[in-house]
């Protein structure tokens, strides 16, 4: 398939698969009450866990299901995507009791780790080289988008609808992106390179899990209890057995020397950090506005709508700057940063106005500096690895979007109530997100010659002299 192909409603199509993926993420997070006061008679761990599994197996899975697209077939891993999303929503929707209703929400997260690296593997793919940053800042868009449209759908069910008619909804609409998929997607060049590794799949998606379940389960246990001190403990025994296996193997699911690339290095910083500011911002969005200005659960869901007129716009001016990533890396993570310290000046007697206003910078931060931070890490892996790419930097986002609720969550906590606890929780979001964006444009600034540290007939790997 040449380069040339992206056509118009490629995109689109890949673009819609990917915001819908990504809405599952924050949609759930509107109907807690709703679920609460269910007929399933839900426990607070198990509310948690329905909207917890949905994460932790999207997260999870996500560099092996890219590596499993670049292999066997991307178009393939896409259609087997929303057909497992399709069937977790059904799941979902006719639960009889938690139990099913969260290993819906697991099943959906699965298929959405198929999902999003296929869609970003094609489009690297079929995009030509002088239109790929285009074509990458309107799938970051579309990423972005997703949480704002998961915020809105969940606030529109909530107010309006049974909580499952969320889950209903999301199979016929998985079904028509599946046909247009069918219709409208070419296929691509499966890639004889690309390497399942089963052992190394498995070392590092029980690695992935164990931390992912300390991040989010932190609050709940305790930061020091045992069973989150042992899952932190159990993710970095895994992850060191999967470096060592995957350094010693001849075909492993990736070289863990890739990350001597300060870029790549860089970039994965750089979206979880944009990633964990804007999802610290979700957090606390709808307690504002609900709690705190009084506004009900529709009425929620649309006033954080400015956040997409930044992510809609902004990417189009970031693409022509395409070439000087460090400056547009720089500048929009430190938008996020500033406007989350805006933000946590708000407080009852704020205007909306003011408030969206905050929002406007944190959306134009978003949408600068996504779409370089995503092509620094696709570019930083060879072209037949696209999907893998794809995985590595989805996994950034979700692992940072984890950590922001986490640590926005422990903070309230530990103040008693989102009136006196929102303004230092965003405020040490902030700062945490400013420092990360000083080591960002350090280790885009490092340009040093590359020297070939690993090659065989499956595999030649470059890295920096200098890192």
């Amino acid at each position: 398939m040449p380069s040339h192909a992206l056509k118009r409603s490629v995109l689109l199509v890949l673009c819609a698969c990917v915001l819908v993926a990504q809405s599952m993420v924050a949609a759930v997070n509107l109907l807690i009450p709703e679920l609460a006061a269910s007929s399933l008679h839900p426990s607070h761990s198990e509310i948690l866990w329905t909207v917890d599994a949905y994460v932790i197996a999207f997260a999870a899975l996500l560099i092996p299901a890219g590596a499993l697209g670049d292999r066997y077939g991307r178009k393939g891993a896409l259609l087997a995507g929303l057909a497992l999303f399709a069937a977790g929503a059904a799941t979902s929707a006719l639960a009889p009791d938690p139990a099913v209703l969260i290993a819906g929400r697991g099943l959906s997260g699965a298929g959405a780790a198929l999902i999003t690296p296929a869609t970003m593997s094609i489009l690297v793919r079929l995009a030509a080289p002088e239109r790929r940053a285009r074509a990458l800042a309107s799938w970051t868009l579309a990423l972005g988008l997703g949480g704002a449209a998961g915020n809105l759908g969940g606030g529109l069910v909530g107010q309006f609808l049974s909580w499952r008619a969320l889950f209903a909804a999301m199979v016929p609409l998985a079904a028509l992106l599946a046909l247009a998929v069918a219709f409208v997607t070419p296929r691509t060049d499966r890639s004889a390179r690309s390497n399942l590794d089963p052992l190394g799949t498995l070392l590092l998606t029980a690695g992935l899990v164990a931390v992912l379940f300390g991040i989010i389960e932190g609050t709940t246990y305790g930061w020091t209890s045992a069973p989150i001190l042992g899952s932190f403990a159990a993710g970095a025994v895994l992850t060191a057995l999967f470096t060592v296996h995957a350094l010693r193997s001849a075909r492993p699911l990736f070289d863990p020397r890739v990350f001597a690339s300060a870029r790549l290095r860089s970039a994965s910083l750089g979206t979880a950090a944009g990633f964990f500011g804007l999802f610290s911002l979700f957090f606390v969005n709808s307690q504002y506005l609900q709690d705190v200005k009084g506004y009900d659960a529709a009425v929620a869901g649309v006033a954080i709508m400015p956040l997409t007129l930044g992510m809609a716009l902004v990417p189009r001016l970031a693409a022509r700057w395409a070439g000087h990533p460090r400056a547009v890396v720089g500048t929009g993570l430190t938008l996020v940063g500033l406007g989350l310290l805006g933000a946590s000046t708000v407080d009852a007697a704020t205007p909306y106005w003011t408030y969206a206003c905050w929002l406007l910078v944190i959306s134009a931060g978003t949408g600068l500096s996504m779409p370089a931070l995503t092509l620094g890490v696709v570019s930083s892996l060879p072209p037949h690895q696209a999907g893998l790419g794809s995985g590595l930097g989805t996994t950034a986002r979700e692992t940072g979007a984890a950590l922001g609720v986490a640590v926005t969550g422990t903070l309230l906590s530990a103040y008693g109530n989102l009136t006196s606890g929102m303004g230092p929780a965003l405020r040490t979001v902030a700062l945490l997100v400013l420092a990360a964006t000083a080591l960002v444009v350090a280790g885009y600034g490092r340009r040093t010659p590359t020297r070939t540290i690993a090659s065989d007939p499956e595999r030649v790997l470059s890295r920096s002299t200098g890192a």
